[in-house]
């Protein structure tokens, strides 16, 4: 029986929106032809596991373009890249009555306070786990042994939403049942398939 529901944030409870900062960097004389690449240059997995910090994180990007950066507004487009899933947010929400419900996400201290400041999400659950704060990052096994730890999840209890397969694959080898998020629907769906009472969709009875 499911008794926890753990949330990826990006990509599940946030839509992201990468194009507009591509673009920014591109027209500062990036090179983003090859995003992999550029994403290893600049160490984004250091910076999520909480050894580079945010700062550190934007003079990495900035070393990429040319000189001359506006850096103000580098960290406002790098802040602003996410938007509220809002079906998600309010399945999320709803869970709480019957289920506990926590957030499990790769993420950098900045984005984090960010996204935490403008879209509640602190309160949105039961209590969230943020890839900085303890040093290791999905789909490495010990973020999911840590989120066990920290909000006492029994694995066969629990099931992990996530918009990438291999975090989903990794929850799966640690005994948690997974699912790989693409939209609302699909999700919901897939929980009901699991014994998860669903909440009614905002506005409906």
């Amino acid at each position: 029986m499911i008794r926890n529901v753990v949330f990826d944030i990006g990509g599940v409870l946030l839509n992201l929106r990468y194009e507009p900062f591509i673009h920014f960097l591109r027209e500062a004389g990036a090179d983003m032809s090859d995003l992999s690449a550029w994403i290893a240059r600049i160490d984004l997995a250091a910076h999520e596991r909480g050894e580079i910090s945010g700062q550190q994180m934007l003079e990495r990007i900035a070393a990429t373009a040319r000189p001359g950066l506006d850096h103000g507004e580098l960290q406002s487009r790098w802040l602003d890249m996410f938007e509220p899933a809002a079906q998600m947010f309010d399945l999320a929400r709803g869970l709480m009555q019957d289920y506990r419900v926590y957030l499990l996400s790769n993420i950098g201290e900045m984005h984090w306070n960010y996204v935490d400041s403008r879209y509640g999400l602190g309160s949105l659950t039961h209590g969230a786990l943020a890839s900085f704060r303890v040093g290791s990052a999905k789909p490495s096994r010990e973020i999911y042994r840590q989120a066990e730890r920290s909000f006492q999840l029994e694995p066969a209890a629990t099931v992990f939403i996530d918009d990438l397969r291999d975090n989903v694959t990794a929850a799966q080898d640690c005994g948690w049942h997974a699912i790989v998020h693409y939209e609302a629907d699909a999700t919901r769906a897939d929980l009901q398939r699991l014994g998860v009472r669903l909440p009614p969709y905002a506005g409906h009875a």
